[in-house]
């Protein structure tokens, strides 16, 4: 991978060549069927060697406003480099001496490191230049009893402390200094307004760039607590699970040596992964389960449900993990499964039961959260099944007497499939209790539905429902919504039964929970 800095400053050019683009360059690159010229940033380059061209490279882009699932390798031909190209900033690095001040040229007090003043030695220099000016040898105020001893011991420590730097500075009567790392850090690092570029030390004593530990994030399976602080280059662009070729959208912290390949190999029953499809061949001979390894507590028609305890089933969980996060963007879990419960939905036929998505939740949610994260696979989507799993989520809820909600923030296709679930819910229900004359307020769909207050609040105002008349708010359905309703209640859904759940609600006890 490539981190060249950018030659130029910050300015568009018109025009260039293949070997002047840089990771942070933002030009055209054509994308999409039929093919359009879009702006994309260069996020990293590899080198991509052929016969013909041993210089050869592929670039990763992201193009701007667009979702992360739609970032790419491109080949040169397809950067327009005749175009206009913006080239990054230039950082520049920041050199201090010692004993010379900032960029300002301003002095600094000699023994402190780096040439930095620390609040604290200013404070001293301000309390001497105080006694020194009123003449005063005595550092206690008259009529202040035991200052001075008090004094006397604070100078005593910090000259005990500092012996050997104040040696090293020679005999100029120099104060010592102490920096207290993290006090006036902002103000002196930040003085000029631009970011210093920072080098820090290893543990055997080698250094490295900040720069240099951002391409390892991503690139590498490291992680980091921000997932917004690395824009990370996707590692794998397909993989196979059961009988289906997936296009992956995301990152996934697979291990090192199973990224890049073209293919990456997943049983779809275990989700166990493999580099090639002779040694998937090889497991799939020694693995014996044809469904996922947790309780089954749903089956109608061809849908099943099991639920998995990922305390129970370490490994198939974070394999599930693993897989999920090359479709989710938000998603953080990789590794502590232990709190969450997993629903697996499957699709049944004489081969086994086929892995089509699943969602989780926590085992104790304060925040009354039903789902944790929620995933249909790609080649499931835009069949049902998303609202399905949705519904079976709050079936579950309705067991155990909850209202529930899901884990905020939610993805950009999460959003769109939650609010389209409540609308119809929430519509269908007014229209129903239109034809009684019995009037509803929001606790009552609340209750009804398992939805949270709030989210039945906001799908009403999303419909437009509510309306303010003689001094109180009222739910007023559109013609369109009702209309919108009608439509769907025509249309053939798979819906979740009640009768087929055989479930019961899993009380833990604190010894159980102990890990959480």
């Amino acid at each position: 991978m490539s981190t060249v800095s950018s030659p130029f400053p910050s300015t568009v050019v018109t025009g260039g060549t293949i070997g002047s683009i840089v990771v942070g360059c933002k030009l055209q690159v054509l994308h999409g069927q039929p093919a359009e010229y879009r702006k994309a940033e260069i996020l990293s380059i590899r080198p991509a060697a052929s016969a013909d061209d041993p210089a050869r490279c592929e670039y990763y882009v992201h193009y701007s406003d667009y979702n992360k699932r739609l970032d790419e390798w491109v080949s040169p031909e397809r950067l327009n480099i005749l175009g206009e190209i913006e080239y990054p900033k230039v950082k520049k690095p920041k050199t201090v001496l010692a004993g010379v001040g900032k960029e300002t040229g301003k002095g600094s007090e000699p023994g402190t490191p780096g040439g930095r003043v620390s609040k604290i030695n200013r404070k001293s220099n301000l309390s001497k230049a105080a006694t020194t000016g009123k003449g005063a040898d005595a550092a206690s105020t008259p009529g202040t009893p035991g200052a001075s001893s008090a004094n006397k011991r604070k100078a005593t420590a910090m000259d005990d402390g500092s012996s050997s730097q104040g040696k090293a500075n020679g005999a100029n009567g120099s104060t010592p200094s102490i920096h207290v790392q993290g006090e006036d850090d902002d103000d002196e690092e930040m003085t000029n307004g631009e970011a210093a570029s920072e080098v820090i030390l290893d543990e055997n004593g080698g250094s490295f760039s900040k720069e240099q530990e951002i391409e390892k994030l991503r690139t590498s399976g490291s992680m980091t607590q921000n997932p917004h602080e690395v824009a990370r280059v996707k590692n794998l662009n397909l993989i196979q699970i059961g009988k289906h070729e997936v296009e992956t959208w995301y990152f996934s912290p697979y291990p090192i040596e199973y990224a890049y390949l073209p293919v990456l190999y997943i049983c779809e029953f275990c989700l166990s992964y493999f580099p090639a499809v002779k040694q998937l061949a090889r497991h799939r001979h020694k693995c014996t389960l044809q469904h996922p390894p947790g309780n089954e507590i749903y089956r109608r028609d061809d849908i099943s449900f099991f639920e998995i305890d990922g305390r129970k089933q370490k490994v198939y969980c974070r394999n599930l993990c693993l897989l999920s996060k090359l479709f989710l963007d938000h998603k953080t879990l990789y590794y502590d499964v232990d709190p969450f419960l997993f629903y697996v939905m499957t699709l049944r036929d004489e081969d086994g039961a086929h892995f089509i998505g699943y969602f989780s939740k926590e085992k104790e949610s304060s925040e009354q959260y039903n789902v944790a994260c929620i995933l249909t696979m790609p080649q499931y989507q835009r069949m049902g099944f998303g609202r399905l799993l949705i519904a079976f989520s709050y079936e579950l809820s309705k067991v155990e007497k909850r209202l529930g909600s899901p884990e905020k923030p939610l993805s950009d296709l999460g959003l769109l499939s939650y609010r389209a679930f409540w609308s119809e819910a929430i519509v269908a229900l007014l229209v129903e209790q239109q034809k009684t004359g019995i009037e509803l307020s929001i606790d009552d769909i609340a209750q009804r539905t398992a939805f949270q207050p709030q989210d039945v609040l906001h799908t009403l105002q999303n419909l437009n429902a509510l309306k303010y008349y003689h001094g109180q708010y009222v739910i007023v359905l559109s013609d369109t919504a009702i209309k919108n309703a009608e439509r769907a209640a025509k249309k053939k859904k798979r819906e979740v039964d009640p009768k087929a759940l055989v479930w019961k609600p899993i009380h833990f006890t604190a010894t159980q929970l102990r890990f959480l």
